[in-house]
């Protein structure tokens, strides 16, 4: 985490310049793109989040929890939405999100570990790479000197590799007098590397002061914080934010209501945050695999395969479901349990970074998810 106050501890501590991670190396991407990733971890029931209630089967298989859906949003003939997305139904409405479903990574086992691995590293195996895709996008543009950044305390493995890419988050160690802090420069200024830290986390404190942000665990705050990273003119154009807390074995009902609720919250207050920009941003959220479409002992779900995804901004051609939908029937399911995968979680992602930063998407494919034969999912960006 490079804050201006975890510059002081490391150099009370003695610890070695290495140790405060990459630098954090604001710049702008072609057309100042901005994007937002979300990594969902715990495996999201899509049937939850897009509940496709125009099959007869999701009715037979998930009739305990229909009452849900009774007040919920349709989206189309076949899917409605969550009643707890309601500000994500808006941006559905006006055209600024659509959902993508029966969708899901290379990955067919049951390991949340193993499952993040591979969306994050876009390897063709568990622990085939040792960096992220998203590292690798931001390599794509070195040219342009892009900017990353994750708001945690540590790099997210999809953010690891040879190129620039930093974290931030607030730091909970007591707050240095501002007189300290305005000696610090004099006391930088004779090494290159440690002034040109100093500067970065001054810009990274700066801006997250500006949004008066001070607990990414809070939906609202995380939201704020990251429209004020990624719309500032000097800040990233590349964040990513972990959700944890989808592993709905027990009690789903009222755990996705409270997720879906802070997701809610969240992308109100980034949208709210981002002004103009809005229409230059690109949001993913992702999930590692999906849920049995059977509701097991304990009111919950178990895990399974294909989920759905969302993309969100004013960049994306919104107002749509995109599915090859598999159906439910018992013949139809994967493995005779799960939403059956129909298309690719990393051409999707390919297809949607492609169009959003003007590359040639079956060389984001070839760059980002290596070795496999799929094409981009296109038509995604307006």
């Amino acid at each position: 985490m490079l804050t201006r106050r975890s510059m002081l501890a490391a150099g009370a501590t003695g610890l070695a310049v290495a140790s405060l991670g990459p630098t954090f190396a604001f710049a702008k991407t072609p057309g100042h793109k901005r994007l937002l990733v979300l990594v969902m971890r715990g495996a999201v029931d899509g049937l939850a989040l897009a509940a496709p209630l125009g099959d007869p089967a999701f009715r037979q298989h998930r009739a305990k929890w229909l009452d849900t859906y009774a007040d919920a949003s349709k989206l189309d003939g076949m899917f409605s939405l969550h009643p707890q997305l309601g500000e994500i139904g808006k941006l559905y409405t006006q055209g600024d999100a659509l959902i993508a479903h029966a969708v899901a990574t290379d990955y067919r086992d049951r390991s949340h570990f193993d499952a993040q691995n591979m969306l994050e590293t876009g390897g063709t195996q568990p622990y085939a790479r040792r960096d992220g895709f998203l590292n690798r996008l931001v390599g794509m543009m070195a040219g342009e000197k892009m900017s990353a950044v994750a708001l945690a305390s540590a790099l997210p493995l999809a953010l690891r590799g040879k190129n620039p890419a930093s974290t931030y988050a607030p730091s909970t160690l007591p707050q240095a007098s501002e007189g300290l802090i305005d000696r610090l420069p004099d006391l930088y200024a004779g090494d290159e590397q440690l002034a040109s830290l100093f500067q970065q986390a001054q810009a990274a404190e700066d801006i997250a002061d500006a949004s008066g942000m001070r607990n990414i665990n809070r939906a609202k705050d995380a939201g704020t914080l990251a429209a004020r990273m990624l719309s500032d003119p000097q800040g990233a154009r590349i964040a990513m934010l972990d959700l944890p807390g989808w592993d709905s074995h027990a009690g789903q009902l009222r755990m996705l209501d409270k997720g879906f609720g802070q997701l809610d919250i969240l992308m109100s207050a980034f949208r709210g945050g981002m002004g103009e920009v809005w229409n230059d941003t690109l949001v993913l959220a992702v999930t590692e695999f999906g849920r049995t479409v059977a509701i097991n002992g304990t009111f919950g779900t178990d895990h399974g395969t294909a989920s759905a995804a969302l993309l969100m901004g004013g960049a994306v051609r919104g107002g749509r479901v995109v599915s090859d939908w598999p159906g439910l029937a018992q013949g139809q399911l994967y493995q005779g349990r799960d939403l059956r995968p129909t298309m690719s979680l990393e051409a999707l992602i390919a297809g949607a970074l492609g169009e959003h930063f003007a590359l040639d998407s079956a060389k984001v494919m070839r760059e980002l998810f290596p070795d496999r034969n799929e094409r981009p999912v296109e038509q995604l960006i307006a």
